[in-house]
């Protein structure tokens, strides 16, 4: 299991539909960037997703037949891709390795990747805990109280205790 992509800190949360799992990495980034952190984010979408919308200049030129688009601001920029046999979904690495300068990368809703997770678990939901079949797991955020014999358990809104996890785990720097 690796705890860095392309050189930068990386841990993802997975869990469930409805877990919680957006609040917290919404909740986790706001406490790291106050605490001087540049955090990236990865959110993988297991439907498909508009980028830009129709009516747009870039949702235009994508219709049109461009494979890759630039969206450039003075305040933002973004690159959106179309995938397909020739353009296959890029890995993790491409996708970290694209970000740009980062202390902390939290990767939101992938199951399936070869980093360190925080399940995150609504315990009225009546599934299996994944922390019991995957080892990449190494923490668990549940919205009520929970117990488990390999991996700590923070309940979920204890941002501030699970921020000091991912420093600990990932060896960050302290603020």
């Amino acid at each position: 299991m690796r705890t860095r992509i392309a050189g930068y800190p990386i841990i993802g949360l997975c869990g469930y539909k409805n877990a919680g799992k957006t609040t917290l990495v919404c909740r986790l980034v706001e406490h790291f960037a106050a605490a001087g952190l540049r955090v990236a984010t990865v959110k993988f979408a297991h439907c498909d997703v508009e980028i830009d919308h129709e009516g747009r200049d870039s949702f235009r030129h994508r219709r049109a037949g461009a494979r890759s688009v630039a969206l450039v601001s003075p305040y933002r920029w973004a690159v959106v891709h179309e995938v397909d046999e020739v353009s296959p979904v890029p890995s993790i690495e491409a996708v970290v390795a694209a970000l740009g300068p980062a202390d902390l990368v939290l990767v939101e809703s992938n199951k399936q990747g070869d980093y360190p997770k925080i399940e995150v678990r609504d315990v009225a939901a009546e599934r299996p805990l994944l922390a019991g079949a995957d080892k990449r797991i190494v923490a668990i955020a549940a919205s009520g109280p929970l117990t488990h014999p390999r991996v700590p358990v923070f309940h979920r809104d204890d941002v501030a205790g699970i921020a000091a996890f991912i420093r600990d785990f990932l060896e960050l720097p302290q603020p």
